[in-house]
């Protein structure tokens, strides 16, 4: 009726989400809108998640729906991918995707196989989410990155979110796919504030899973990256700019299936390719994004080789400063970025 008198109503804005409430929001609307979804994890129901990811679920669910598990990855992973077999749609928390190594058997061999080895016949719709890659100050054996790991193993589809929009939008897009889905999240991430559009706060909002996504264009060269080096590559790519150079950063959100079309596309367009990740650098995402341009049509406008900017080859030290030199920085893209264009 007011737009009818010529009253121009705003419409609601984007605003400003943390990762943390963003994937709450996902857990909550999909808890809601089917009944066979339950979230189970050590710590995720009365003490509200260990990083409250899921707070608030428990009061509002109940034990069937969001449930307490002992320390056993391996006993409550193989509970979560029977029930999956038997229909339901089990969201399963790992405190850190460290600890998934426990469980590993029942990843791979039980959800991701099942249903080549059923002929189809038997679907394995779950999720497997958590903090994946390195925290602060938590040493070798919690700081490891899984992308390369599961991204190797057919069966899976595994995404890797950066901002909050990307969070909600796979988790739910997660949950409702067929197929086992490793979510490997990162604890720096979760409270950080992302601005959210108006698009992105319906409860019909999803981010289809194998899309990647340009967060900024550019001309000169092409920055791949996944979770949290995507912020290094744009605070890399607003010093650039400064300088001349216009890097085209590219968020892969998943990596298996990987959307290398939309890398191929770009280094067509900016002829330079650098790839940014936390992970290890033997046979790792970067590695495997750099074999497909190397074996498309994309070599052709390569004018320089591809060059990989990883975690350092060791296992992550404790000390704060030793850390520091062994996770990219924003200082190591730059340098790549010039090798690359011999500047």
């Amino acid at each position: 009726l007011q737009q009818r008198r010529g009253i121009r109503l705003s419409a609601p804005a984007a605003i400003q989400v943390t990762v943390r409430d963003a994937l709450n929001q996902a857990l909550d609307e999909e808890l809601e809108r089917d009944e066979r979804v339950f979230l189970l994890g050590e710590e995720v129901a009365q003490y509200d998640g260990a990083y409250k990811i899921s707070r608030g679920l428990w009061k509002k669910y109940g034990d069937k729906r969001v449930i307490d598990t002992p320390i056993s990855e391996m006993g409550f992973t193989g509970i979560a991918v029977g029930a999956a077999m038997a229909g339901l749609r089990p969201v399963c928390e790992f405190m850190t995707f460290n600890f998934s190594m426990q469980a590993i058997d029942q990843v791979i061999n039980s959800a991701a196989k099942t249903c080549y080895m059923s002929a189809g016949a038997i679907a394995v719709p779950i999720v497997f989410r958590g903090p994946n890659g390195a925290s602060a100050g938590v040493a070798a054996q919690h700081s490891q990155c899984f992308a390369a790991w599961y991204g190797h193993c057919p069966g899976l589809k595994v995404v890797s979110p950066w901002s909050s929009e990307d969070a909600k939008g796979l988790l739910k897009a997660s949950i409702r796919d067929d197929n086992p889905v490793v979510m490997l999240e990162n604890e720096l991430l979760y409270g950080v504030p992302f601005e959210m559009s108006e698009q992105a706060q319906s409860k019909d909002f999803i981010v289809p899973i194998g899309k990647a996504k340009i967060e900024r264009q550019g001309t000169h060269v092409t920055l791949v990256s996944h979770s949290r080096p995507v912020g290094h590559c744009l605070e890399a790519a607003a010093v650039l700019a400064k300088e001349g150079v216009e890097c085209e950063v590219i968020n892969l959100r998943t990596i298996r299936p990987m959307d290398i079309e939309t890398v191929e596309a770009s280094v067509v367009k900016t002829n330079h390719l650098v790839t940014v990740e936390g992970g290890w650098p033997q046979f790792g995402v970067g590695a495997e994004i750099c074999a497909r341009i190397m074996e498309g049509s994309a070599f052709n406008y390569l004018d320089a080789p591809a060059v990989r900017v990883t975690g350092a080859d060791v296992p992550m030290p404790y000390a704060k400063i030793l850390e520091d030199n062994c996770i990219p920085q924003v200082k190591d893209i730059i340098f790549a970025v010039k090798k690359t264009l011999n500047i």
